[in-house]
């Protein structure tokens, strides 16, 4: 967490919004590892109201504009959606965008930096790791929901915040010409890392050819489907709200399952360099396989069912490769903080994998 005097002025920021009240303090939020992320407090008549205010990371998100285009008609076609179901707590079941004063989606400051706001979901928490597979369970059909939410988005298609996101392939092709270059000299240190990713190529186009053979469609997806992107009811325990939104575009549901299935398995943190920790829980796979086909109900086809067990493989290395060729880059898209974190993270997601390999069959009779 930023000390108090590296935050900038929140309060000169949280002025170009429409939150009434007198502002009271702000402070670092979350846990992400892309945009800087505050919570911040207003006093209004005594009694205190937050809001989540973002700066955007534009060295990640190059077309804010489309971001927010993106954003903004989610947040208003999930909010839509909720009130026609009924039930209780819409308020706190999909997450509300808050315009500017302007009536904008996000305000741009004199040095570029770009700024959102959003309501504080109150009385709810996200979590870092699961802590048991009914938790898991309970993420992945929030998840599995969400996408039957926005099944009837209406056109136009979703932008592509960054475009090829989960092209696999093109991920596998930055690692070579990385390796190659070797800008940051960092090459010969992970050299073995390098060789593990090339020994497993041929995951590479295994979800890409299943969509260019119409096995399986495109659909508005997440895109980064970890637990910390949903909003647990702090008395229940149930899911709330799905947070997180800026790479929902279009993309294939096994992306999202995928996701899941890496960083909600995994016995370890994403980061942990003792390797011996890293491990594939099944049960908690189990429970990710139920909870997502009951969230989807029957927006998924045979051919996503079949290939969950599969998407887990894939998109655990394609993570890996990603922070892999980050550390080769010399750390220029995730926040790290220690030399060796992101070949770190590689080395943890590729001992996943492993765990995966080695249990792959028992994942398979699960989805079958």
């Amino acid at each position: 967490m930023s000390s108090p005097s590296s935050l900038p002025d929140l309060a000169a920021v949280c002025g170009r919004f429409p939150f009434s009240g007198r502002f009271v303090d702000g402070r670092s939020h979350g846990s992400g590892h892309i945009n800087d992320t505050y919570a911040v407090s207003f006093d209004q008549e005594g009694c205190r109201r937050r809001y989540v205010l973002q700066r955007i990371n534009t060295r990640v998100f190059k077309d804010v504009d489309a971001l927010m285009e993106n954003i903004a008609r989610v947040c208003a076609h999930a909010a839509r959606r909720v009130a026609a179901d009924g039930g209780p707590d819409a308020a706190r079941r999909a997450l509300t965008l808050v315009p500017t004063r302007d009536g904008a989606p996000f305000w741009r400051d004199a040095e570029g930096g770009s700024w959102r706001a959003y309501d504080f979901i109150e009385g709810a928490t996200s979590f870092d790791k699961i802590e048991s597979p009914a938790q898991a369970r309970v993420a992945a059909q929030a998840f599995g929901e969400f996408q039957r939410l926005l099944a009837d988005l209406p056109a136009p298609r979703l932008r592509e915040t960054i475009p090829h996101f989960h092209d696999t392939r093109r991920r596998f092709d930055n690692l070579e010409r990385s390796a190659r270059a070797d800008a940051a000299g960092r090459a010969a240190a992970a050299a073995a890392e390098i060789g593990f990713a090339r020994s497993r190529e041929a995951l590479v186009d295994s979800l890409l050819g299943l969509q260019a053979s119409g096995a399986i469609p495109e659909r508005i997806t997440h895109n980064d489907t970890k637990l910390n992107n949903v909003m647990l009811d702090d008395a229940t325990g149930k899911a709330l709200c799905i947070i997180d939104l800026d790479t929902v575009m279009p993309g294939l549901a096994l992306y999202d399952f995928g996701d899941m299935a890496r960083s909600a398995t995994n016995a370890a943190a994403e980061d942990e360099a003792d390797l011996s920790l890293v491990r594939m829980q099944m049960p908690v796979f189990a429970a990710l396989v139920e909870g997502y086909r009951a969230g989807a109900g029957p927006l998924l086809n045979a051919a996503e069912v079949a290939n969950l067990a599969l998407a887990g493989r894939v998109i655990t290395f394609e993570i890996g490769i990603r922070f892999l060729t980050d550390f080769l880059d010399g750390d220029i898209y995730f926040k790290t903080r220690r030399p060796t974190h992101n070949l770190d993270r590689a080395r943890n997601q590729f001992a996943l994998l492993r765990s995966m390999e080695e249990q792959r069959a028992a994942m398979e009779s699960l989805c079958a």
